[in-house]
C-alpha cells in the first residue's frame, strides 16, 4: 500500500487532519516558517541580481530531520500550508529544505479544515505556485530594505532598540497626521431646536427638529437662535406635508479580515491581537466532547465575500428551515469589487452553519464562544433578507417662514436583523406616529428646548478604524494588520487608552525623521502602489527582480543621503539644578523609552532616577506655578502644573502666556492659531511667528 505524508503549518491542525485520512497517511508540521534570509545581514545579494540567501531557521534542525525521515518512508508527499502567500512559500521552502523530487511533490489547499475540504483538496493536488511564493519572497525583501537599511540609522540618530517598517511607517505616519487635524481644530459652535407638540386627541407629545426655512439651516450663533425663538414662541404650528414610504435595510456582508477585526473591536472590545489569535484557534480546531477536534471557521486571513455554493446552499436551506422561506435572501450576482483582492478563498464564515452558538456555548471558552457567536450570526444573516421599514416623514410650518420635521419608522418586517445587528448601527429614531397626521392640522405647542453644541475634532484613531483606514487606502493585506498594530504600540510610538491611539513623543520624533528623510516610505499612495505590484507579481504579470531593482537604488540613495545631513535627536545629557538625593551629584536629563527623565550622573554607582519635569516657560492658570510637560502611564503628552497633585490644571493642547482679551482666561495653542481654552467664549487670534 502507497504511503503518503501531509505536511502542515501548525502542530494544532495534525489531529483534525489526521482523523479525516486514512492508516496510510502520515500527518506532520513544519511549525511555520523553516527556511529565512539571515538575521544578521540584508539576505540577499545586491551586487549579483538580488537573489536571496535562505538558511535554516534556529531550533527548527529537529522538526526538518523528522520531515525528512519520513519523507524517506513516502511515496508522495503534499504540502497542505496555508492558502496564501506566505503558505505558498512554506511550501516552497519545505520542498527545497527536503529536497523533494519535483514528481514527489503536490501541493494541496482546503479553505476550512473539514472532512469533505480535506478529502477534496487531494483530488485538486497541483505544483506550487511560483508567481505566489516570488510575491511572498519580493514582500519579505522589501521589508528587509525598510527595516535593515533605516532601522540602523534611527538607532544612530535617536537611540536603539527603535525600528522602521515598510507598513508600520505609513501606519504611524497615518496615526500623526490625524493628531494634527486634532491639535489644529477649531470648535464651531451651532444649535439646536426640537418643539414638544401635542396632535388633537393624542396623550403623548412628538419631538419635531428645526429644519430652517426652505432650505436646510445651521444656526451658529445665540443671536440667531434667540431671534428664531421669539419667531416662533407664539406661533401656530401647522402639519404641511405627510409622507409615508417603505425603506429596506440590506443584510451585511459575511466577515473579512479586516471586518471581523473591526467589529470585534467595535461590539467586543477586542484587539486586532486578541481577534486573530482566537480566530486561529477556532480555524484550526477546537476539543468538543463526542466529537473530537473539530474547526469551526474557515481560513481567517482573506479579503474577499465570497461564499462557495455548499456553503450558501446549506445556510438557506436552515434559515428556510428556522425562521420561514420569506427570511432567505433572493440569489443575486456577486458583484465584483474594483479594488484587487486576494479572492483565492472564501469570507470568513462557519464550517457548519447547523452548529449554533448554543450548542457549543458550554465547551467553549468566554471569549472563544464570543467570537464565534459574532461570526456566526453575521454569516446567518448575510443570506437572509433585508429588514423593512416603514418611514413617516411630517413637515411642519411655524412662525416666520421656519419649517420643524418629524421622521418616524416602524420595523415591518424583520428579516436579518433577528439574528443580527451591526454595533455601528445608528439607533432609530424613538417618534411614534400613533394618530394619523394630516396636512393642514393645527399642533399645540409644549415646549421648546434649545441646545447649544460646538462641533467635534476628527475622532482619534481606535484599533478598528486605524484597520478601515489601512485597508481603504490599500496599505497592508488582512495578515499584516494586527501586527503592524501591535508592533507600534510595543515600540512605545503609539499609546492606546480607552480604546484611542495617541502618538508618544517618541512615535513623533521617528514619524518627523521618516517624512523628513524618506518620505517616499511613508508616502500613503507610494505604499498602496507596492501593494498593487505584488498582486501584479501572484498574477504573473510582473517579475519579482524589476519591483526590487526599481525601488533598492532609490531607498540606498535616501538612506545615504540622511546618514550625511540627518541631524542627531539624541538628546545630550543636559546638566539640571536638581541635586541628586544620593550622592549630592546634579543630575542629568537622559532619554528613555518613556521619553525624559532626570538621572544620576554617578551611574553605574549611583543609580537614582527621578520624573523630568519640562517647564514651557508658562504660569499655571490656577496657582501660578510653573506648567510642565508631563505624561499619562502609556506616554500620551499632556500639560500639567509642576504643583501637582495639590494643583489639578492639565491640557492636552499647549498653554500659552497670552491671557484671552475677551474673557480673560487661558489661551492654548492650536496649529497656527491661539485659541481660548473656554470654547462657549470663542476668541481666536494668529499665532506670532
Amino acid at each position: 500500500m502507497p504511503k503518503y505524508l501531509v505536511i502542515v503549518e501548525s502542530p494544532a491542525k495534525v489531529k483534525t487532519i489526521k482523523k479525516f485520512l486514512g492508516s496510510n497517511y502520515e500527518v506532520l508540521a513544519s511549525n511555520g516558517h523553516v527556511r529565512d534570509m539571515p538575521k544578521s545581514q540584508l539576505g540577499f545579494d545586491v551586487e549579483n541580481g538580488y537573489e536571496p540567501k535562505y538558511i535554516t531557521i534556529r531550533g527548527k534542525g529537529d522538526i526538518l530531520a523528522a520531515l525528512r525521515k519520513a519523507e524517506k518512508k513516502a511515496d508522495k508527499v503534499y504540502l497542505a500550508t496555508d492558502p496564501d502567500r506566505e503558505g505558498e512559500a512554506i511550501s516552497w521552502h519545505l520542498a527545497e529544505a527536503l529536497k523533494l523530487d519535483e514528481k514527489k511533490r503536490r501541493r494541496i489547499t482546503f479553505n476550512e479544515i473539514t472532512k469533505t475540504a480535506v478529502k477534496e483538496s487531494l483530488k485538486h493536488e497541483r505544483p506550487i505556485d511560483m508567481d505566489l511564493v516570488d510575491a511572498q519572497q519580493t514582500r519579505r525583501m522589501l521589508d528587509r530594505m525598510v527595516g535593515y537599511r533605516i532601522s540602523p540609522l534611527l538607532w544612530q540618530k535617536v537611540k536603539r532598540g527603535l525600528s522602521a517598517g515598510r507598513v508600520q511607517s505609513v501606519a504611524l505616519r497615518i496615526i500623526g497626521d490625524r493628531e494634527d487635524e486634532i491639535n489644529a481644530f477649531i470648535p464651531q459652535e451651532y444649535w439646536t431646536l426640537e418643539a414638544k407638540l401635542m396632535a388633537p386627541g393624542e396623550k403623548k407629545p412628538i419631538t419635531a427638529k428645526f429644519y430652517g426655512t426652505d432650505k436646510k439651516e445651521t444656526i451658529s450663533s445665540e443671536t440667531q437662535k434667540d431671534e428664531i425663538l421669539k419667531a416662533i414662541s407664539d406661533s401656530d404650528f401647522i402639519v404641511d406635508e405627510v409622507k409615508k414610504g417603505e425603506r429596506a435595510k440590506k443584510a451585511p456582508l459575511p466577515f473579512t479580515t479586516s471586518t471581523l477585526q473591526q467589529e470585534a473591536a467595535n461590539a467586543l472590545n477586542f484587539s486586532t491581537q486578541k481577534t486573530m489569535r482566537l480566530a486561529q484557534q477556532l480555524y484550526e480546531g477546537v476539543e468538543l466532547k463526542g466529537s473530537g477536534t473539530v474547526a469551526l471557521i474557515t481560513y481567517l486571513r482573506t479579503d474577499s465575500t465570497r461564499i462557495s455554493n455548499e456553503a450558501d446552499q446549506a445556510a438557506r436551506e436552515y434559515i428556510a428551515d428556522q425562521y420561514g422561506s420569506s427570511f432567505v435572501a433572493e440569489k443575486k450576482e456577486e458583484q465584483k469589487s474594483g479594488k484587487k483582492i486576494q479572492d483565492a478563498h472564501e469570507a470568513i464564515r462557519p464550517t457548519d452553519i447547523t452548529r449554533t452558538p448554543a450548542s457549543v456555548k458550554d465547551l467553549l471558552g468566554r471569549d472563544l464562544f464570543r467570537l464565534y457567536n459574532l461570526i456566526w450570526k453575521r454569516f446567518a444573516a448575510s443570506r437572509m433578507a433585508p429588514a423593512r421599514f416603514e418611514t413617516t416623514s411630517v413637515k411642519i410650518t411655524a412662525g416666520g417662514g421656519y419649517r420643524f420635521t418629524v421622521s418616524a419608522s416602524r420595523v415591518v418586517f424583520e428579516g436579518f436583523r433577528c439574528v443580527y445587528t451591526e454595533s455601528s448601527e445608528a439607533k432609530e429614531d424613538n417618534n411614534v406616529i400613533t394618530g394619523a397626521l394630516e396636512s393642514g392640522m393645527k399642533l399645540t405647542q409644549k415646549g421648546i428646548e434649545a441646545q447649544q453644541h460646538f462641533t467635534q475634532p476628527p475622532a482619534h484613531y481606535t484599533e478598528a478604524s486605524l484597520v478601515r483606514a489601512l485597508e481603504e487606502q490599500g496599505i497592508g493585506r488582512p495578515s499584516t494588520y494586527a501586527p503592524t498594530i501591535t508592533t507600534i504600540i510595543a515600540r512605545r510610538y503609539v499609546a492606546k487608552e480607552n480604546k484611542n491611539l495617541y502618538m508618544t513623543e517618541l512615535g513623533e520624533v521617528v514619524n518627523n525623521i521618516m517624512k523628513e528623510a524618506f518620505p517616499s516610505i511613508v508616502d500613503v499612495s507610494f505604499t498602496a502602489n507596492m501593494e498593487s505590484l505584488l498582486d501584479s507579481i501572484e498574477e504573473g504579470t510582473i517579475n519579482w527582480k524589476t519591483v526590487v531593482e526599481n525601488f533598492y537604488p532609490d531607498l540606498d540613495e535616501a538612506v545615504k543621503e540622511a546618514e550625511k545631513n540627518l541631524e542627531k535627536v539624541t538628546i545630550e545629557d543636559e546638566v539640571t539644578d536638581v541635586v541628586c538625593d544620593l550622592c549630592g551629584r546634579n543630575m542629568v536629563v537622559k532619554y528613555g523609552p518613556h521619553g525624559k527623565f532626570l538621572a544620576c550622573p554617578g551611574f553605574p554607582e549611583c543609580r537614582n532616577t527621578k520624573p523630568y519635569l519640562e517647564k514651557i516657560g508658562v504660569p499655571c492658570p490656577v496657582c501660578g506655578k510653573d506648567v510642565v510637560i508631563r505624561k499619562t502611564k502609556k506616554g500620551r503628552r499632556y500639560y500639567g502644573c509642576e504643583g501637582n497633585p495639590e494643583c489639578e490644571f492639565m491640557s492636552w493642547q499647549k498653554p500659552v502666556e497670552q491671557k484671552c482679551p475677551q474673557c480673560g482666561g487661558y489661551m492654548v495653542e492650536k496649529g497656527n492659531r491661539i485659541v481660548c481654552a473656554d470654547k462657549t467664549c470663542g476668541y481666536i487670534s494668529e499665532k506670532q511667528k
